[in-house]
């Protein structure tokens, strides 16, 4: 018997828009017109993370060529997820009411003409205009490729094993993106970046009208409004929150912006009780497997987000390394993540679903264990051997949980269950940058105040704020006192980074523990 399939006869029903569910057929195994299907919508994911990971390395020459301030530079990056975040409730809703086939080429014709504006845009300003469009176009690629996946692998192995090759082709994607995007800029103009998914998008549209299924419709539930317009004003305001307090902006500020959207996400929450046909049907969350999956899922992202924010500076600040030297020392890790996520299916057909998340937690939980153990002097070895643990670690569960959630609620609901999922792991990389490193700065504080207290200047002052200021206020001082200063700060800083991974590693074990008693096999 399957992990969860007790808390899926839990759930309650669902259906409160005007349908019948038909039965459940029985599951059937997948052929070859099932695994194209699947190849079109795993190349829909290696084009999204590839979209990310490109912008940033053409950051830089975009920011020259147009002129963009710092501010406008950020506002570039930052949009996408914004908007992404924003409407990835929404777009979940929409598919599972117009069909998530029809959703996904509408959004692939989108993002494809959006790329094309974004290539040629003239000013920062037309630019971030079209990353909000990519943005949209976005989230309504992201829950569709998720929820056509539950539409055509009906048994739970052929599921998680598809689940696990788009995850797979998803990760690869970030690992390539730094690759492919130093290729483009080395011959081409950074438009480039943006250029690479038209071809894409147009393949998705041709092959996808062919092969991919159309997903059952809720037909009877109509898209509320109100509601998608409350879910933007509570998810964006918190996403913007959090990324103003990781940069260290008006801590004021971002609070209000926190507490607007927590206010407007209670409204949204109340709202989904009351009407007939909710953007979010609450009763998902009476399963105990979908709740403590969804958990899991955020609780990754905010433990990976902050270790992998603190672990790139410690790199570069710490170790000395230049980004390309960083980078190297980073690809052990991109190849753990692809194993991991190659493999889950397959550890969990041996060892159980429940079993299989836990222990990826686990082995989470040792490899922040390592970094712990890193210092100042002599580390690289244990962050890069506690990189690869985290790295495999990690892609059991985020493999797996989905297929968890999926399985655990209704296949009508599955745009929704998908966007419920992504919207997760947009808020626990928020968190996580935020949250832990906020958490970083706090003991790199405490650590330096003692050094900064008995030798009062204005380069300690300028230490206390980050290590990269304290490595430009040493740049000015004489040779023993720069060296002493950036001792006493890089020991501060990997202080943070002990602290934070210390944190993380019982999160981890304490989610490992609830993950292994809520899908502990029933047969």
């Amino acid at each position: 018997m399957s992990d969860t399939t007790t808390e899926t006869s839990r759930l309650a029903p669902v259906g409160r828009a005007q349908h019948t569910p038909e039965p459940t057929a029985e599951p059937s195994r997948p052929g070859p017109r099932q695994w194209v299907a699947l190849g079109v919508l795993a190349l829909t994911a290696l084009l999204l993370s590839l979209d990310v990971s490109v912008l940033y390395l053409a950051l830089p020459a975009l920011a020259a060529d147009l002129g963009a301030s710092t501010t406008q530079q950020l506002w570039m990056l930052d949009i996408y997820s914004f908007v992404l975040a924003g409407f990835l409730v929404t777009m979940g809703a929409v598919g599972d009411r117009i069909g998530r086939k029809r959703l996904l080429l509408v959004g692939a014709v989108a993002f494809g003409l959006a790329s094309v504006g974004a290539a040629y845009a003239a000013s920062p300003g037309q630019l971030v205009l079209w990353r909000a469009v990519l943005g949209m176009a976005g989230a309504t690629l992201m829950p569709s490729t998720m929820g056509l996946i539950r539409t055509i692998f009906t048994d739970e192995k052929s599921m998680m094993t598809a689940i696990g090759i788009w995850y797979s082709c998803f990760m690869g994607g970030m690992a390539a993106g730094p690759l492919v995007g130093g290729l483009l800029l080395q011959h081409f103009w950074w438009g480039s970046a943006f250029l690479l998914g038209v071809p894409f998008m147009v393949l998705l549209v041709v092959v996808g009208h062919l092969v991919l299924p159309e997903s059952d419709r809720r037909t009877g539930a109509r898209l509320d409004l109100t509601s998608s317009v409350l879910s933007l004003a509570a998810i964006l305001p918190m996403i913007h929150g959090f990324k103003e307090i990781a940069r260290g902006s008006n801590s004021a500020t971002a609070g209000v912006t926190l507490v607007a959207g927590l206010a407007v996400g209670v409204l949204f929450f109340r709202r989904q009780r009351r009407i007939e046909n909710p953007l979010v049907d609450l009763a998902l969350f009476r399963s105990r497997a979908f709740s403590t999956a969804l958990a899991a899922m955020l609780v990754g992202g905010v433990v990976m987000a902050g270790v992998s924010f603190l672990s790139t500076q410690w790199l570069q600040l710490v170790a000395g390394l230049d980004p390309l030297g960083a980078g190297l020392w980073m690809l052990p890790a991109n190849l753990a993540l692809l194993v991991g996520s190659a493999s889950s299916a397959s550890v969990a057909r041996r060892l159980g679903t429940g079993r299989t998340m836990a222990g990826g937690l686990a082995v989470c939980a040792a490899g922040l264990s390592l970094y712990t153990q890193v210092g100042p002097a002599a580390g690289l070895g244990l962050l890069v051997a506690g990189m690869v643990l985290t790295s495999f670690g990690i892609m059991l569960p985020s493999t797996l949980t989905m297929s968890v959630m999926m399985q655990s609620a209704p296949p009508e609901r599955a745009g929704s269950v998908a966007s419920l999922s992504e919207t997760s792991g947009e808020f626990g990389i928020a968190v996580g940058v935020a949250g832990l490193g906020s958490l970083a700065a706090f003991v790199y504080r405490s650590e330096l105040q003692p050094y900064a207290a008995e030798h009062p200047s204005s380069a300690t002052t300028v230490a206390l704020d980050s290590l990269a200021g304290a490595a430009q206020a040493a740049a000015h001082l004489p040779a023993a006192a720069a060296h002493e200063l950036l001792a006493v700060a890089e020991g501060a800083f990997t202080t943070s980074l002990n602290v934070v991974a210390g944190v993380g590693a019982a999160l981890f074990v304490v989610v490992a523990v609830a993950t292994m008693r809520v899908l502990r096999p029933t047969d």
